[in-house]
């Protein structure tokens, strides 16, 4: 987290140096960002950088944290429309997350994360929806989701559907950075596992 004197600045200059970090790492994964482009980029000393975030990976998972936590918001509002159907949930986010990845600065941002994963970056994605230490966000999803469509038996299984159907959406994210697929062939993709999921995997003995 930021230290408390970056969030004493106006928030004019917060936003200058968050773009400003944030341009840097979308033109470099982490560990390749110099806090020299971004101090150059904001225009500040480097020494009051020093005073506002402990070093790169400071503002980086910073950024990251926002952009969950706007992401988090984003998907309970659409599972509120979508009257707590799960499944219709993951799919317009997933469209959703598509269609922004088409701004490049965003695009170059998380191209740099989902390809240059590590597991701290992969907690800060998945810790809003985790059953360890649950958080309020999470629980806001699990209470809103119309478990009477699910073929679940308790809350527990809850769950492990959205850690699945997280771990299937982000998965094809990374994909279709990795393999530049366009919007449609990867929404197919996506939409085909997600419709696997739908009607179950194991028939059994007929």
């Amino acid at each position: 987290m930021p230290r408390q004197t970056f969030f004493n600045l106006p928030k004019e200059k917060q936003d200058n140096l968050l773009s400003a970090a944030k341009k840097e790492f979308s033109n470099k994964p982490l560990n390749k960002a110099s806090v020299s482009n971004i101090i150059k980029n904001a225009d500040i000393p480097r020494g009051s950088f020093y005073q506002y975030f402990d070093g790169k990976e400071d503002a980086f998972y910073y950024l990251l944290e926002k952009q969950m936590k706007l992401n988090s918001e984003e998907f309970i509002s659409i599972l509120r429309k979508n009257n707590g159907d799960l499944f219709e949930t993951f799919t317009e986010t997933f469209q959703r997350m598509l269609k922004e990845f088409q701004v490049q600065k965003n695009r170059d941002f998380f191209r740099n994360v989902f390809l240059n994963m590590d597991y701290k970056m992969e907690n800060k994605i998945f810790n809003d929806f985790s059953e360890t230490g649950i958080s309020k966000p999470f629980l806001e999803v699990i209470t809103g989701i119309d478990k009477k469509k699910l073929n679940i038996s308790n809350e527990e299984e809850v769950v492990h559907v959205m850690e699945i159907m997280m771990a299937v959406t982000f998965q094809n994210l990374m994909k279709q950075f990795a393999r530049q697929s366009t919007f449609e062939d990867a929404l197919n993709k996506y939409l085909f596992e997600i419709n696997l999921l739908k009607k179950g995997l194991y028939r059994g003995s007929e």
